[in-house]
């Protein structure tokens, strides 16, 4: 199945923000606010869990740096960093990507989320979480 991100990067369709080798941002064609950007690597990965370390780093470098632009640049206040990944996430283009929305004092829409999930575990989560980081010796 194609990537819409993979053709804009490609066929250099897509109203560029900031284009790097690694990460590049654009903005989408139905902005939930004015300045909304994407930042996606600029080689395919489908999701966080699929990108290399490495291009995770510039990718989400490239978020913070249009973060502090949107502040000076657009005189924003707040910006929310969205990002669905996997198949449970409701994520709809399989490229991983970043949604950096600028953020106005009551600008009238909510990113945040307004229900708790339904889902239970057994045990501690965090607990679970940080036995699965020190087996893979991710751990900090």
């Amino acid at each position: 199945m194609p990537c819409v991100f993979c053709e804009l990067i490609r066929e250099d369709r897509a109203h560029w923000v900031a284009r790097g080798p690694q990460a590049c941002a654009f903005t989408p064609r139905d902005p939930l606010a004015p300045g909304h950007t994407l930042v996606v690597p600029t080689s395919h990965f489908a999701d966080l869990f699929d990108t290399p370390s490495e291009v995770l780093a510039e990718t989400t470098a490239l978020v913070q740096r249009l973060a502090k632009a949107m502040r000076t640049g657009l005189n924003v206040t707040g910006v929310n960093i969205l990002s669905a990944n996997g198949p449970a996430s409701e994520q709809s283009v399989h490229h991983l990507h970043f949604h950096v929305v600028p953020r106005w004092p009551e600008d009238g829409i909510s990113t945040w989320p307004t229900g708790r999930s339904h889902h239970r575990l057994a045990g501690d989560p965090a607990k679970r979480i940080a036995h699965a980081l020190a087996e893979t010796g991710q751990r900090s």
